[in-house]
């Protein structure tokens, strides 16, 4: 068995550490656009406590998606070009989104009573147009941003899948993260989700084989299926145990953060499904990591900035939630 040098493995390593930079994203900035997605059927004291949830961490969750973006353009520059390509208006988009949400975080706290709810519109809209926006640039890329009327349909697929995803996943936070009428409010949101999200994933995991030839030829020949068949049936017990947890009534007190711990399960599945189904593409079909990636040299050079950058954000990531971990009490600005 031969293995590779460490020059032909740093391709590799900066696609698993931007893989794993838009991981986190998705999960940590996946919650909170999730919340936002909830405001508007909240009362107008328990937006407040929604608000304070995700207020110590939200600009920290995009702090990732800095990150995974930034080793795109530095370490694969060919494909970082022909994604921004495909994905121009999609990106920006988003970019939208999440300047009309930060704009709204901030002024609905210094608003007059009359305003706020303008506010929390937006923060709501900037949300939804953020979580579709990365639903179709996922669905795009997962399909090699293919032409013809079944990429698009494929991409709009997973483009409503995966807002459904992040409400969930935001309800699962505020059961988490509040107590009383509010925490009851989540596990009822969580279980009007919870259906539509799980029809979507078996959906698009049905469509990805019909859609790509390179995804159906890495999962259906033996004697890898039967390997890979874990991926699906352990997604499958942990969304059937989410359902059954937002059933008991100890989800609301000893256990209240086993659903949202079991859904990042759900997303971790997810993700080394689809890695799996990628590589060694950066762009499938089209782009390997290493016909992708920079020179040596710079590869080194920036892996130097990685070593330095990476622990430094996950440190601060860590020390965030461990300060403002517990419930949300009461939002007070001075």
């Amino acid at each position: 068995m031969s293995f590779m040098s460490f020059d032909e493995a740093l391709p590799v390593i900066f696609m698993a550490l931007m893989g794993l930079a838009m991981l986190i994203y998705v999960v940590s900035d996946g919650y909170d656009l999730g919340v936002g997605m909830l405001m508007h059927r909240a009362t107008p004291e328990e937006k407040d406590v929604m608000i304070a949830s995700i207020g110590p961490f939200w600009d920290a969750n995009e702090t990732w998606l800095v990150l995974g973006i930034g080793i795109l353009l530095v370490a694969f520059p060919k494909a970082h070009g022909l994604v921004l390509t495909e994905l121009y208006l999609p990106v920006a988009l988003m970019l939208v989104g999440l300047i009309l949400r930060g704009v709204a975080f901030d002024f609905r706290v210094k608003a007059r009573a009359v305003r706020k709810p303008m506010w929390d519109r937006a923060f709501f809209a900037g949300s939804t147009l953020a979580a579709l926006s990365q639903g179709w640039m996922l669905g795009r890329y997962v399909s090699g941003f293919g032409s013809g009327w079944n990429y698009p349909l494929f991409a709009g697929a997973i483009a409503l899948t995966l807002p459904m995803a992040y409400v969930l996943l935001g309800a699962c936070w505020l059961i988490l993260k509040t107590e009383g009428e509010l925490q009851r409010r989540a596990v009822a949101w969580a279980k009007r989700a919870w259906l539509p999200m799980v029809v979507g994933l078996v959906l698009i995991s049905m469509a990805t084989p019909w859609i790509s030839a390179t995804v159906r030829t890495r999962w259906f020949v033996l004697p890898e299926i039967i390997a890979l068949m874990a991926i699906p049936l352990m997604t499958g017990v942990a969304l059937l145990a989410v359902r059954g947890l937002l059933n008991t009534r100890q989800v609301l007190g000893p256990v209240c953060w086993l659903p949202f711990v079991l859904l990042i399960v759900v997303f971790v599945l997810s993700f080394l499904g689809l890695a799996y189904s990628i590589y060694p593409y950066v762009v499938i079909d089209r782009l390997t990591v290493w016909q992708a990636a920079s020179g040596t040299a710079a590869l080194k050079f920036i892996f130097v900035g990685v070593c330095i950058s990476v622990p430094a954000i996950a440190g601060y990531t860590v020390f965030s939630y461990r300060v403002f971990r517990g419930k949300t009490g009461e939002l007070k600005y001075a």
